[in-house]
């Protein structure tokens, strides 16, 4: 464990195990670094180096009171990378962290980078537009922001459930998951809570495709409430050339937790196999 500071002063708490080739971990809102322990487990126990950390103003991370933009994120992760010295690294960002992903190859290139990896990822457009019909109406994110701010631990029990997707019917993951998701919710400053929702609602990446130029594997589910996986995966892999695009039929959002063996094994199968941009697209069904 170690910290890491900002162009502007900002403690970023890091975990870094491992030897080998790096692979950097972004993640999702509203978590921490903590989600990805099962994945750097296993990247390590594969002889690579999993790097992770708390995303300003979440977990162990400071918590300022702004920068929640994603040009400033982009430029934490850039730190991250340089202070390191990380070269010939694998990217993987979920959901909100794949926004990252994109900011970062098109604000500092893909020098240092050899892979990325986008997982129930927002790239590259969320919001519903005119030229982005099939995106989330701008009144979803105006009530997720409403009831963050009326009872934000209420607010949370529910958002996990379909994050995970979990209903009378089907239980994929345990009550102490969507607990503990809830409590690294709650460790997060509010104001970076709100002001990140803002800025991955928001942000359109679609003219940062471009800058992907690495192989790239895209994995989402097909039952994802919480990124549609119309508006986000299959639209970045039309608009990342050579990528490929794994479909879980029937899963939610959250398949770090839900999907963690296939996971771990279509992402392990690209770090050792994906350095060429010859990548078939597959759908897994869920069991």
């Amino acid at each position: 464990m170690c910290t890491i500071m900002t162009r502007d002063d900002v403690k970023l708490y890091v975990k870094d195990h491992g030897t080998g080739r790096p692979v950097v971990l972004i993640h999702g809102w509203p978590l921490t670094a903590d989600t990805f322990d099962d994945l750097s487990l296993s990247i390590t126990e594969a002889g690579m180096r999993a790097v992770s950390y708390d995303r300003r103003g979440f977990g162990r991370s400071e918590q300022p009171y702004d920068g929640y933009d994603y040009n400033t994120l982009a430029d934490d992760l850039a730190v991250v990378m340089t202070e390191l010295d990380l070269r010939n690294a694998t990217l993987i960002g979920f959901s909100m962290g794949g926004g990252e992903v994109a900011r970062y190859l098109s604000r500092h290139g893909s020098e240092r980078v050899q892979q990325v990896v986008l997982i129930s990822s927002v790239v590259p457009y969320m919001l519903k537009t005119e030229t982005n019909p099939h995106g989330v109406d701008h009144e979803i994110f105006e009530g997720m922001a409403a009831g963050i701010k009326e009872d934000r631990p209420h607010f949370w029990s529910g958002f996990f459930k379909d994050f995970y997707g979990v209903s009378l019917l089907n239980r994929p993951v345990s009550d102490e998951v969507l607990h503990w998701s809830s409590h690294m919710a709650m460790q997060a400053n509010l104001k970076a809570t709100l002001d990140c929702a803002t800025a991955f609602a928001t942000t359109d990446f679609r003219p940062d495709l471009k800058s992907f130029t690495v192989p790239t594997l895209i994995i989402h589910g097909t039952a994802d409430m919480t990124v549609p996986i119309d508006t986000t995966a299959r639209e970045a892999h039309k608009g990342i050339p050579g990528s490929r695009l794994v479909e879980y039929a029937g899963s939610a959002h959250g398949l770090l937790a839900t999907d963690k063996v296939q996971i771990a094994s279509d992402v392990l199968a690209f770090l050792r196999n994906g350095a060429t941009r010859d990548l078939v697209d597959i759908q897994h069904q869920n069991a």
